[in-house]
């Protein structure tokens, strides 16, 4: 499974509240989550979205475990996220939503352009290759199905 995108850069240790806070889960509408996402941490940065590949310092998605954070990125656009390191629940959270995760350090360079490949295990930023930790094929099943329910639904 390959993908590009415009990397969008943001920091460390962000945690599921900066993802989506907490005041807009009262509702199920994704379109609330997806206006709102990241809020918290840059208001600007739900505008940048769609498209990108969202590079990340280590621990990304650490904090509580909703569901509904990595569904609000993945609705907003977000093509991938690259980070050093993900909290694990919110790890298996977004590869059950089908949002793929990359655990790689990759410098990052607000929209320059990131290539991927998670069968082959490389990111591609600054005009070089970087080794990620490459997904099980499960989970690029699970992946290219749209996520976990898409993926019971068709086995």
């Amino acid at each position: 499974m390959r993908g590009k995108g415009r990397a969008v850069c943001i920091g460390a240790d962000i945690d599921t509240d900066l993802v989506i806070a907490g005041r807009y889960l009262r509702t199920k509408d994704h379109s609330v989550w997806v206006a709102h996402v990241f809020e918290d941490l840059d208001p600007s940065l739900a505008s940048r979205l769609n498209g990108a590949v969202v590079v990340a310092g280590k621990n990304f998605g650490c904090g509580s475990s909703r569901e509904q954070a990595a569904i609000a990125i993945r609705e907003a656009g977000v093509i991938a996220v690259v980070a050093p390191s993900f909290a694990r629940i919110f790890f298996r959270n977004a590869i059950n939503v089908g949002l793929p995760l990359i655990e790689c350090d990759i410098p990052c360079s607000e929209g320059s352009p990131v290539t991927f490949d998670l069968t082959e295990g490389w990111v591609e930023a600054e005009k070089k290759k970087y080794p990620s930790l490459p997904l099980s094929a499960k989970m690029q099943e699970i992946l290219a199905a749209g996520g976990l329910v898409n993926y019971r639904r068709n086995h």
